[in-house]
């Protein structure tokens, strides 16, 4: 694909301007860095950086049985958010297999509406899945493309992003974690705040219309909020142990073997979600694997699709995703391996068998490295 078949973002001319480097990034051309990764990734981690993330997609849904119609379709339960306007709930969409179409993060508005955030490389199948899905419930389905995303991140991310937009973002700084606010309402004005992020680090998603995005990150990039590439982002993400879809799930693997299990609410017997019966069967028939992270104990670098060996185990695992860390200075992944899998086990990198330590996710979180 070619530069001028790619997508671009309300943010373009901001991202040329600030000398970014525009990469092919599932169709879109996007920033992966601004000159250095590694600088990127500890100005989110001791300071504020920001993210163009508007090639995620807003979904409005409307109507009087949409909480009954994300009960069928999410494996978390939108009925513990139902009461709590603003209130974000993050879940798993799944087929009837049991395997993770998307992972999503949903906001209650009010009773006949909730906004979904979609990842961008499953746009297409996310949506005609959850058309599906409506069947002749009073639902209405609008992809709020008039709107745009920028994620602000860091310890210093709120203080700076209040400097730059104030009366624009108006209340934002009273949110708590999980929540989100409407300020502005309409397409020509909308302020929509969520205190969430991609990063393990404090910060906002604050959506705007796209006609106000170049406008609102210049002001952000004033305060002292640093532009950051989508390198930077998948390193944060990794340190923080949160997953990537298409690298650490997908429709071929269950919630329950990802490291997602507390996103699936078994709890109401009533609610039958799509693929509850699978994942009830995968439950009774015990997992062959579990989910964990890895942290290299020699030299080398991790990467997905890396063998995983276990003593003791006549079922091999493998890597999902893998970086070098630069807040712990070490080799760091997640991997899908055996049950039986303790405390050690060997990675294969270069037909050699490399000593790694197994450790609970996350690695990283709020600026403090949470492993030895």
């Amino acid at each position: 694909m070619t530069n001028t078949e790619l997508k671009e973002t309300p943010i373009i001319k901001a991202h040329q301007d600030m000398g970014a480097k525009l990469v092919d990034f599932g169709g879109w051309n996007m920033p992966i860095h601004y000159g250095s990764q590694l600088d990127e990734h500890h100005q989110v981690r001791k300071d504020a950086g920001m993210f163009d993330v508007c090639h995620m997609t807003i979904v409005d849904l409307r109507g009087c049985e949409v909480i009954d119609y994300l009960a069928k379709l999410m494996a978390n339960d939108v009925a513990k958010i139902a009461d709590k306007p603003g209130k974000a709930l993050y879940s798993c969409m799944l087929n009837n297999e049991g395997g993770v179409i998307d992972d999503l993060i949903i906001y209650f508005m009010e009773s006949a509406w909730v906004r979904v955030i979609v990842n961008s490389s499953t746009r297409e199948k996310d949506l005609a899945w959850m058309r599906s899905q409506i069947d002749n419930m009073a639902v209405d389905l609008t992809e709020r493309d008039d709107l745009a995303m920028i994620a602000v991140q860091g310890p210093n991310a709120r203080e700076f992003a209040a400097k730059a937009l104030g009366d624009e973002i108006a209340g934002a700084q009273e949110l708590k974690p999980f929540n989100a606010l409407l300020i502005n309402s309409g397409s020509d004005n909308e302020r929509f705040v969520a205190r969430t992020g991609y990063t393990g680090e404090d910060g906002y998603e604050i959506v705007c219309p796209n006609s106000q995005a170049e406008q609102t990150w210049r002001l952000l990039a004033d305060a002292g909020i640093k532009p950051c590439g989508l390198g930077a982002r998948d390193t944060l993400r990794l340190e923080a142990g949160m997953n990537l879809y298409g690298n650490d799930m997908d429709e071929t693997q269950s919630p329950l073997e990802s490291g997602l299990s507390w996103t699936v609410d078994f709890s109401n017997e009533n609610r039958h979600f799509n693929g509850r019966a699978a994942l009830e069967k995968q439950k009774e028939d015990g997992l062959k694997y579990k989910f964990v992270g890895l942290i290299l104990e020699g030299k080398g670098v991790l990467r997905a699709h890396q063998g995983v060996l276990v003593e003791g185990s006549e079922n091999a695992g493998e890597l999902t995703s893998g970086t070098f860390s630069p807040t712990m200075q070490k080799a760091i992944g997640f991997a899908r391996v055996p049950v039986e899998a303790n405390e050690t086990c060997q990675v294969e990198i270069r037909k050699k068998h490399l000593n790694a330590k197994i450790v609970k996710l996350p690695f990283v979180r709020n600026g403090k490295v949470l492993v030895d």
